[in-house]
């Protein structure tokens, strides 16, 4: 019998604060449970998001008081759906907040959390500039959690870019990588969906990419389009540039599949970094 996933991306607006970024959440989270999705997959700062200059600003709080990390997991419990979380901001140690994801199970419960560990530090125009490290603090942790529909690896947008991440959870049994993302809307157009599917290719693994819509408070734009991949690199499903809905039925008996057909998994061999040669010049 195969292990069928029934999964909805629910594809919000950055919001400016808690109270409307929940609301968001919760009108597409009815609609997707209503029509009938088990997994519940929302995009980076789904908990609200601003920007000021060149800086992120998203709201924080602390993660044992944060109104949408609470008010989704009474969702959950509530309906007897898992959610991913794709992140919130909670407060840090020191003057810097974490982009945090959290896995959700159907019964409320924190399965498990990812700090964003690649920072999103870039210019892309003269008049398009980000710097997500000036508040953030980055995490140093790769995260697999098991659920009941199977093994889970988590990344957070930025990090697609970085393909020796999803090379170890893929080496730690992930079934299914997350990539929750707020892509911005020059690099959207140019590489988001390549490099999903290059990173579902390359692993034999099912991508899960809910993203988010339209202008963020404060400036910028994001990109939308949240992406199912399949193990063999074909796109399930897309979002498109609007909010909604976006769902998708995972297979993930292909995954086995997938990697018997190509096995580079179990190819993977150690090797030397690269020696740079030193000559005299006459």
């Amino acid at each position: 019998m195969s292990r069928m996933l029934n999964l909805a991306c629910l594809q919000t607006r950055a919001q400016p604060d808690f109270e409307t970024a929940l609301d968001a959440a919760l009108i597409l989270a009815k609609q997707a449970t209503s029509e009938g999705a088990d997994l519940l997959c929302l995009p980076e700062y789904c908990g609200g998001l601003k920007t000021e200059g060149d800086s992120f600003a998203p709201p924080v709080a602390e993660e044992s008081a944060h109104p949408v990390l609470n008010g989704l997991r009474d969702f959950a419990s509530a309906n007897s759906v898992d959610i991913l979380i794709g992140s919130i901001a909670v407060k840090g140690a020191g003057p810097k907040l974490k982009n945090r994801s959290f896995y959700v199970d159907k019964s409320g419960e924190i399965l498990s959390r990812y700090d964003k560990i690649h920072l999103f530090d870039v210019s892309l125009s003269e008049t398009e500039t980000y710097r997500e490290s000036d508040c953030v603090e980055p995490g140093n942790q790769a995260v697999v959690v098991d659920t009941r529909f199977g093994r889970f690896g988590h990344s957070i947008c930025y990090d697609l870019r970085f393909p020796q991440l999803y090379r170890d959870l893929a080496q730690a049994g992930a079934e299914i990588l997350l990539c929750p993302a707020a892509f911005a809307v020059p690099t959207g157009k140019a590489h988001w969906h390549v490099l999903n599917r290059a990173r579902a290719i390359e692993n034999g693994v099912f991508m899960v990419s809910p993203g988010s819509v339209g202008s963020v408070p404060g400036g910028g734009s994001t990109y939308g389009h949240s992406v199912v991949v399949n193990p063999w690199g074909e796109i399930l499903a897309d979002g498109g540039p609007s909010e909604g809905v976006v769902h998708a039925k995972l297979d993930l008996d292909l995954v086995a599949q997938t990697r018997a057909r190509v096995p580079s998994l179990s190819h993977d061999r150690p090797y030397h970094a690269p020696a740079t040669e030193s000559r005299k010049v006459a």
